[in-house]
């Protein structure tokens, strides 16, 4: 007996070719989103700890910029400290000063000079006086630039020659000077105080 099939088997290949499509379609969207779920999961993840990281980071940073700011105040203080602990070391040794160069201006005088006045303006000393000759003043020039550690780099500014009575019927030629010196504090210092100090005539004499 020959079997004839009427029913229309070639649309139901196609319906079942069709299911196993959608089905596979399916499979493969659900796949996906699980895939894509999965790796969003983990970006999430990383962000959330790079972004802990990068709280910490920015806390220990505001901890160091506040103990930045502590270090700058303390050097600060500690420069402000050094500056009031040199004024007052400047201070102590600029109040000896005029004791030191008094007592150097007596040993390093020569005999035959006179001092007439001292004048004193930061670390510039200028001295005038009157000697027996020129002579006695390159002496004391030399004395000044040789063996004073006080009174350093001595400038002869003027001399000039005049004559003085000694008595109704003789008289002295004589040669008055002008010298500026230089006065070394103990302490390195840039600048001090000065003052201005007169030593009446024969004040600071040498020996005749």
């Amino acid at each position: 007996m020959i079997l004839i099939n009427l029913l229309p088997h070639r649309e139901a290949a196609r319906k079942k070719q069709k299911e196993q499509f959608f089905t596979q379609l399916g499979l493969s969207a659900l796949l996906g989103g699980i895939v894509c779920g999965a790796v969003f999961t983990w970006y999430q993840g990383q962000i959330s700890s790079q972004q802990g990281r990068n709280s910490f980071l920015q806390a220990e940073i505001t901890k160091l910029e506040n103990e930045i700011k502590d270090i700058k105040s303390l050097q600060a203080e500690i420069a402000s400290l050094r500056a009031r602990q040199t004024a007052v070391e400047d201070l102590q040794g600029d109040r000896n000063l005029p004791v030191h160069m008094l007592d150097e201006l007596v040993k390093q005088l020569p005999d035959g000079i006179y001092l007439r006045t001292m004048k004193q303006e930061n670390q510039s000393v200028l001295l005038t006086g009157t000697a027996q000759s020129q002579e006695r003043v390159s002496e004391l020039l030399r004395n000044l630039a040789n063996n004073s550690p006080w009174l350093t780099r001595p400038e002869l500014v003027e001399i000039v020659s005049s004559s003085v009575s000694i008595s109704n019927r003789e008289q002295r030629r004589v040669s008055n000077f002008t010298i500026r010196a230089t006065l070394t504090r103990p302490t390195a210092a840039a600048s001090g105080a000065g003052g201005t100090a007169t030593v009446a005539p024969a004040a600071v004499p040498g020996k005749v």
